[in-house]
């Protein structure tokens, strides 16, 4: 197995013993999907997340790629300093998002565009991904994908096209509204970003009476702010495991300091799929 970075083994091992013996039916999953389902790295080359490879596509205006690429470069480095607060994070999430999403609408993005899209981009899932799903399925575990992503809608779409995409699994993310012309017009409210999934709230799907029910969780996430996902459950035990994708050697200490297990250099995940197995053990 790959190096594996637990903080506490014996809080580690109290809580695994806990949720393993609350069983099946008082357990979920909540997984952000960027480069947390998906691979980082391929072939030694990093990938890129799913509004990276729309900026730098042909599939809007011209002036689309330049201007996108920009407010990357600009606000990118704020998303990954762990040295900045999550005050100042938050603020300058909100504000690169809302300005990318004016830039959408104004470059011309609609249905037609995101299908294209979606059978362009290829997307890799980690190994052994598609494993920790169907485990998931098999055993009716609810899995909530919480995404910032600017094209959520597109989530679904991939995990259809791998086959993934179970009756267990609810996507919260950013879902685009449109016209009569399959335009899109506006962004649904409230405005997802990395920062701020605290701040987003489930009780409004349907899944969210059978979750009360389930208050073992599983958290993943390869961002500081994906910890914000469990924010306002009232849950009992928590497991909370990182990937820790870019600028390891800097943020080790501080993931180490959050999570309570860190897989560094895109694992795969073998150790996510060792601990839900221990349910049939």
């Amino acid at each position: 197995m790959e190096d594996i970075i637990i903080r506490d083994e014996k809080n580690f091992g109290e809580k695994k013993k806990r949720i393993l013996k609350a069983g099946v039916g008082k357990f979920h999953v909540l997984a952000d999907f960027d480069l947390t389902l998906t691979k980082a790295n391929i072939d030694g080359i990093k990938t890129q997340s799913i509004m990276k490879y729309l900026r730098n596509g042909n599939y809007l205006t011209s002036d689309y790629a330049k201007k996108a690429n920009e407010l990357f470069d600009r606000y990118h480095p704020y998303e990954i300093d762990s040295r900045i607060s999550h005050e100042e994070k938050m603020a300058k999430m909100k504000e690169w998002w809302t300005t990318h999403f004016k830039l959408l609408i104004d470059s011309g993005l609609d249905k037609k565009t995101l299908d294209r899209f979606v059978q362009d981009v290829k997307l890799e899932f980690r190994e052994g991904t598609k494993e920790f799903l169907e485990f998931l399925d098999k055993h009716n575990i609810p899995l909530m994908i919480i995404s910032s992503s600017g094209l959520g809608s597109v989530i679904p779409m991939y995990l259809k096209r791998e086959g993934m995409l179970y009756d267990n699994i609810s996507v919260v993310a950013n879902l685009f509204e449109f016209n009569e012309k399959g335009i899109v017009t506006k962004v649904k409210e409230p405005i997802i970003h990395s920062f701020n999934k605290s701040e987003v709230t489930l009780n409004h799907l349907p899944i969210y009476r059978e979750l009360l029910k389930r208050k073992n969780v599983l958290l993943l996430g390869d961002s500081l702010g994906d910890l914000g996902m469990i924010e306002g459950f009232d849950y009992e035990n928590l497991l909370t495991i990182g990937f820790l994708n870019e600028n390891v050697e800097n943020n080790l200490e501080t993931y180490k300091k959050k999570f309570d297990v860190v897989i560094p250099n895109d694992g795969s995940f073998e150790f996510v799929n060792d601990f839900v197995k221990g349910f049939e053990k």
